[in-house]
């Protein structure tokens, strides 16, 4: 039995808007962004990324505990050097945490981290 046709990641941020524009671009989906801003999305047909607004947010402090991740995205790419400067020319910030070889962390423009891994 199958219950859902595709899970979707809610993501807490004080800006919808900026990152579904973010990921949109990163990933190739088109942002929607509702009328009043508290909520937008990004999807293709079978995955969805959905962005919620949250009053008085507090970006993760990635790598240590006191905020944690609880969740991330690793988004597959073939070449890192190429998609790294691509995602820091859409306003992602490299951080000076990068503790493996074969992926690279990087903030969102909301703190989250995400990472680009060697597909």
């Amino acid at each position: 039995m199958t219950i859902a046709r595709f899970p979707s990641l809610v993501i807490d941020c004080p800006e919808p808007r900026v990152l579904a524009e973010f990921y949109g671009t990163l990933l190739g989906w088109p942002p929607r962004v509702d009328d009043d801003g508290t909520w937008a999305e990004v999807r293709d047909e079978h995955q969805c990324i959905c962005f919620q607004q949250v009053a008085d947010y507090a970006a993760p402090a990635w790598p240590g505990q006191e905020r944690p991740q609880q969740t991330h995205l690793d988004v597959m790419v073939p070449d890192l050097d190429v998609a790294e400067a691509e995602v820091l020319a859409i306003g992602a910030t490299k951080h000076d945490h990068q503790p493996g070889t074969t992926f690279r962390v990087f903030l969102d423009p909301a703190g989250h981290p995400f990472c680009l891994c060697v597909s």
